[in-house]
């Protein structure tokens, strides 16, 4: 099984995941694996897996937490299933009858939007300047969670107020934009950087440690933030109760929408992958684009 185990993250980077989502998936099946106690895990079933949603329960995992195991579960069986040692892939029927976003794949819930003003005050009342700086970029910018974690301090422009993301295989343009508020906090940020980067590593955001800023880490100081400001329930199993840093992208796109944004400059913005045709034959002007973004990204005052 370990061999198993090592082919599928191996096929994960070919399919373009990073190293962080490898160490993560590593993570979540050594904890099913610990759970069977050497049973075969070719051998798992509809029990078998019913009885690890409740080994998580007991233990007090956060539903959030459980959904995320069964999702990586499901990628490695299906993994196992596309090369022909499974016959099919066994998670899939459980998640759908015992996860309920899975089930209803979201249907009658929706993602927490919060306002401009609420947005303002949860950067304002961040006192650390990393986070500060975190959130307020998440916010301008709209950019991926993974996206923010590779960024290099080489990969700022504060001249042009742009960024050159990373290419991945999620995104189709590379080139976001920020305003002068995140500028601001973004050369906040660097001054303390500099007296902090023992290391010398070139990432934008690094931890305590003095290494890259991670998924996790930036999932936590946001989650954080916003469970101080009121934005946050933990307790709540709603998906409307829960703020995270993909909020901070939902909030991007919808405001920009809401002050009159041209769909297909906040489609170039988000970077989605281009689906039709007609895409590839759309070519956005960087100048019009964003003289746009910064007529209509809302201003918080920070």
């Amino acid at each position: 099984m370990d061999n198993l185990i090592e082919d599928f993250l191996q096929d994960l980077e070919l399919s373009g995941r990073t190293e962080g989502t490898a160490r993560h998936y590593r993570s979540c099946l050594s904890v099913f694996m610990e759970y069977l106690d050497g049973k075969n895990a070719l051998d798992v079933d509809k029990e078998t897996l019913r009885g690890f949603i409740g080994h998580l329960k007991v233990q007090g995992t956060a539903t959030k937490t459980i959904e995320n195991y069964f999702s990586v579960l499901s990628s490695f069986y299906e993994y196992l299933a596309y090369e022909g040692v499974m016959a099919a892939n066994p998670v899939l029927a459980v998640r759908k009858r015992y996860l309920r976003r899975y089930k209803d794949n979201d249907d009658g819930q929706a993602r927490k939007l919060i306002s401009v003003e609420d947005m303002a005050n949860l950067i304002n009342c961040t006192m650390d300047i990393r986070d500060k700086a975190v959130i307020t970029l998440l916010a301008k910018t709209g950019i991926r969670r993974h996206e923010l974690v590779d960024l290099d301090v080489s990969d700022v422009d504060l001249v042009e107020l742009s960024i050159r993301l990373k290419p991945t295989a999620k995104r189709t343009n590379r080139t976001v934009f920020f305003d002068d508020e995140c500028s601001f906090i973004l050369r906040r940020w660097l001054a303390v950087r500099d007296g902090v980067n023992k290391k010398g590593i070139q990432a934008l955001f690094i931890n305590a440690d003095g290494e890259r800023l991670n998924r996790s880490g930036v999932y936590n100081l946001v989650v954080e933030a916003a469970r101080r400001a009121g934005l946050h329930d933990p307790t709540s199993d709603r998906l409307e109760d829960h703020f995270g840093p993909h909020c901070c992208r939902h909030w991007f796109c919808t405001h920009l929408f809401r002050a009159g944004m041209r769909r297909e400059f906040i489609k170039e913005l988000r970077g989605d992958s281009r689906k039709e045709a007609f895409d590839l034959y759309n070519h956005i002007d960087l100048k019009e684009l964003k003289e746009a973004y910064l007529a209509c990204i809302p201003q918080l005052g920070i």
